[in-house]
Formats: structure tokens, C-alpha cells, sequence
């Protein structure tokens, strides 16, 4: 099997998918909750931060076409993982930073790679690691958000130049 997936928190789960859409080997992305302890949630209820979810990308990705441990390259470049609870303006326990591990090969993987981001930055790293208990999909319209929404000033002014600097490196 070539397909691999991966569920990551990165702040706002509109930029987080965004960013994976021009990676070389993704077949497709959703968005959703995971992390919490209510069933079901709303994007109302898991930004009021009473479910304890984050808002969360699965990345599907063929494996023969880009490595795990590429796609956790991107993860650590994409956001500042050494924020609590915060990317940018966006502030709230639903935009932790996250890697929901989905078996043991992932979970080795994960933290070698938590251990060489530890060197490289500055500040102790805040992600969550942890495996995926469950994932919520996230309402229709919050999938493919940037794509069906790119005059949303939140787009325009926070997400689309993000994705633009990291797409320069």
C-alpha cells in the first residue's frame, strides 16, 4: 500500500491543510477535530475550548513519492511549535500545535524527529504527541476552505502570506 496519513494540529486547520496542497506526493487532505473529549463536536463548540479538541489536518500522502519523515519536515517549518495554544492572532487550546501518531512506525518516527527539533529551536517545543484516539471530520464547509474562500480577509492577510514564506524556503 503507497498511501500514508497523518492527523497534525497546527493552528488554524485552514492553513495547516493549505500548506500541504503543492507537496509532491499528497493525495488529499481533510480537516476535523481530534484530541478532545467531546463526541461529535461543532467548529462552534471546539472554539469555545470546552470540547479539548484541536483543530486538526489528516495529510494522505503517497509514501513512495515522499517520506514520513519529509512530511515532518513540513510540520516543523509550516508553525511555530513552540507556542502554547497559539499561532499568530490565533489563540485557543483548538490551536495547539499536534501530531496525532497513527501506529508504532509513526510514533518512533515522531519522536526522533521531536528530538532534533528540540536543537534546532530556540524555545521548548509545546506539541502534543500523542496517538489519534479520534477524529471528527470537520463540517463541509471548513474543508477546502482556503481553496472556496480566497477573499476571506483571514485568508487574504493571515494564511496566504504564511504559506507564501514558507513556500519560498
Amino acid at each position: 500500500m503507497d498511501c500514508e496519513y497523518i492527523t497534525f494540529g497546527m493552528g488554524c486547520f485552514w492553513g495547516a491543510e493549505k500548506r500541504f496542497w503543492e507537496v509532491k506526493g499528497l493525495k488529499t487532505t481533510v480537516v476535523g477535530y481530534s484530541g478532545g473529549k467531546t463526541d461529535n463536536p461543532t467548529y462552534e463548540e471546539v472554539c469555545s475550548g470546552q470540547t479539548g479538541h484541536a483543530e486538526v489536518a489528516q495529510i494522505f500522502f503517497n509514501n513512495n513519492k515522499i517520506s514520513y519523515k519529509q512530511i515532518l519536515n513540513i510540520f516543523w517549518q509550516a508553525h511555530d511549535p513552540t507556542t502554547l495554544n497559539r499561532q499568530g492572532n490565533d489563540v485557543g487550546t483548538q490551536y495547539r500545535s499536534a501530531i496525532y501518531f497513527h501506529n508504532q512506525e509513526q510514533e518512533n518516527s515522531v519522536k526522533t524527529a521531536l528530538k532534533k527539533a528540540e536543537k534546532i529551536f530556540k524555545k521548548p517545543i509545546t506539541t502534543e504527541v500523542k496517538a489519534l484516539d479520534k477524529f471528527y471530520l470537520a463540517e463541509v464547509n471548513h474543508q477546502d476552505y482556503f481553496a472556496n474562500n480566497p477573499n476571506v480577509p483571514y485568508c487574504t492577510f493571515v494564511i496566504a502570506p504564511k504559506i507564501n514564506k514558507l513556500e519560498k524556503k
